[in-house]
């Protein structure tokens, strides 16, 4: 089978056949973008339907961040505190930065949630809104654990195991991406800030268009299977005539 498939005409097919795959392939690939980008168009759909909701109704402080709430996004009233600190190599459009994350008192239960209240490109801060405010945030769990060796007031992650020493009292455990104070601080408190858009919510595939992305990886390994198939066949037929061939040649051998 090997010396048919070395065969001229054989090798062009081949070569047609590795075109055919490559292509089905990445047709392939296109549909699974495509299921994967509608199945996150529909997340975020459907996190923007989810009513807003107090802090308290979804979690306590010291509670487990609950899988579920992660993108929920909720209000709660309280006053910012002292204890700013700055999350180092973020990008936002692009550009490296930093994330602001400020200590926020929540007002109902003297409990502390972390606030991104946003982006900066330089390590100069403006300070938090005094006074009562109320902030609308979308709801995330805590990041894996901080580099170490930094200078003092910069994390590598909002680490949570870290903030809790350095802030004191209880602590939820999650952070807020700001994207809206009440009433609307200065413009001292906010220059060089720029909202962090919240994450997309966690979301798997559209599963049609999955299917389709199978459907045509499935046909390249039928092109493959056909042109082996045409290949064993022409073998076997080549190998016919000289088989037929040497049983006359024994049959003639065997008469007297």
């Amino acid at each position: 089978m090997l010396r048919t498939a070395l065969k001229p005409r054989w090798l062009a097919l081949l070569g047609l056949v590795v075109l055919i795959v490559i292509a089905f392939i990445q047709l392939g690939r296109w549909q699974l973008g495509v299921a994967q980008d509608k199945a996150r168009v529909e997340a975020v759909k459907q996190a923007g339907q989810r009513p807003v909701v107090d802090l308290t109704t979804l979690l306590r402080p010291h509670q487990d961040f609950p899988p579920e709430v992660g993108g929920r996004m909720i209000t709660t009233t309280g006053s910012y505190a002292a204890g700013q600190v700055l999350v180092d190599g973020r990008l936002l459009d692009g550009t490296r930065g930093y994330w602001v994350i400020t200590p926020f008192t929540v007002e109902s239960t003297g409990a502390t949630l972390a606030m991104l209240r946003g982006w900066t490109p330089t390590a100069t801060t403006p300070p938090p809104p005094q006074g009562s405010v109320t902030v609308r945030a979308s709801l995330a769990p805590g990041e894996s654990p901080s580099e170490t060796g930094l200078p003092e007031g910069h994390l590598s992650s909002v680490d949570l195991a870290r903030l809790v020493n350095r802030w004191h009292g209880d602590l939820y455990n999650g952070f807020g991406f700001v994207q809206d104070e009440q009433p609307t601080p200065l413009e001292a408190t906010t220059a060089g800030l720029t909202r962090v858009p919240p994450p997309v919510p966690a979301s798997g595939v559209q599963w049609r268009n999955a299917a389709y992305a199978l459907q045509w990886w499935v046909f390249a390994a039928f092109a493959v299977y056909l042109w082996l198939r045409m290949v064993h066949l022409a073998a076997k037929e080549e190998r016919a005539p000289v088989i037929v061939k040497q049983t006359a040649t024994k049959e003639e051998a065997s008469l007297p």
